[in-house]
């Protein structure tokens, strides 16, 4: 079936922030993207790529790429970052219409560890009224991307407090929102993505497509890294180089008549070298060609 686009967001080439002396600078990432094979792009962190009008219609259309999605992040147990994450949902809505293939904004939940350094900076257990401040707020976010005629999906995540099944499926049992599926991130909080994608298909619109290395994570478990050091040590990879079998998950795909992208991420910041990222992204690209994508 060809009803299945492949994309590729900009963490695929070291970027997690609007800018840093370590991140692969916009044109060139936005360049080998289209180089390496891939027909969507999402926006990355907002203020990455350029974020206003002709600008990035002119980018993206010299190279031939289509905008899939945006991307926002915020703390949802602080009424306050939610309020800041609808302003920025207002800013990318606003963007994102001049896109017919851009429906929807990814929601990133705030990790319980720093970003770069893996401190943890909160609890990862919440208490019965701090989840339902949680809910409370992803709904809303999911609520104020409804209100422009997008989908907010919630995106589970490393280190966050939704990333097991078992935190995932409460989370939908107690909102209405539909999910953002990375499949790395999901086999990293100990899931199985096929089965759960075939549970749930009808809550997810949406996919992200990553890898991860299981053997990696074990020494990562055994020696206590953080997240942050586990990237530098590759615990996530190219699809088709981890622990998923994405062949089966394309059947299941097929079967539930998943119609859409799917946006292959790699965690790689920071990268050694501005050389780096492109050769992995077409081995991935190379690797799901031949599991049907």
């Amino acid at each position: 079936m060809e009803n299945i686009k492949v994309g590729i967001a900009p963490d695929s080439w070291g970027v997690w922030f609007p800018e840093h002396e370590k991140q692969t600078p916009w044109y060139r990432c936005m360049d080998e993207m289209k180089v390496s094979g891939y027909d969507g792009v999402e926006l990355g962190p907002w203020g990455y790529f350029p974020n206003t009008n002709p600008m990035l219609k002119n980018a993206l259309e010299a190279r031939g790429l289509s905008l899939v999605a945006g991307t926002v992040g915020g703390d949802f147990l602080d009424d306050a970052s939610i309020d800041a994450m609808c302003a920025t949902i207002d800013d990318i809505a606003a963007l994102l219409k001049d896109f017919p293939e851009a429906k929807y904004i990814v929601l990133l939940p705030a990790m319980y560890t720093d970003l770069e350094t893996g401190v943890q900076v909160c609890d990862p257990n919440l208490t019965g009224a701090q989840w339902a401040i949680y809910c409370k707020n992803v709904q809303r976010a999911a609520d104020r991307v409804a209100s422009h005629g997008l989908v907010g999906a919630f995106h589970p995540h490393v280190d966050c407090h939704v990333q097991t099944e078992t935190q995932i499926e409460r989370l939908m049992d107690d909102t209405d929102v539909m999910l953002c599926f990375d499949t790395g991130h999901h086999v990293y909080g100990g899931g199985e993505p096929v089965s759960f994608y075939q549970k749930h298909a009808d809550r997810i619109p949406y996919i992200h497509i990553k890898d991860c290395d299981l053997a990696v994570k074990a020494k990562m478990d055994a020696e206590h890294w953080s997240f942050a050091k586990a990237v530098t040590e590759g615990i996530m990879v190219e699809p088709g180089k981890g622990s998923i079998d994405f062949a089966a998950f394309r059947k299941a795909l097929d079967e539930k008549g998943y119609d859409g992208w799917v946006v292959v991420e790699q965690d790689l910041f920071p990268v050694k070298s501005f050389d780096l990222p492109l050769p992995i992204a077409q081995r991935g690209r190379e690797n799901l060609r031949k599991a049907g994508f």
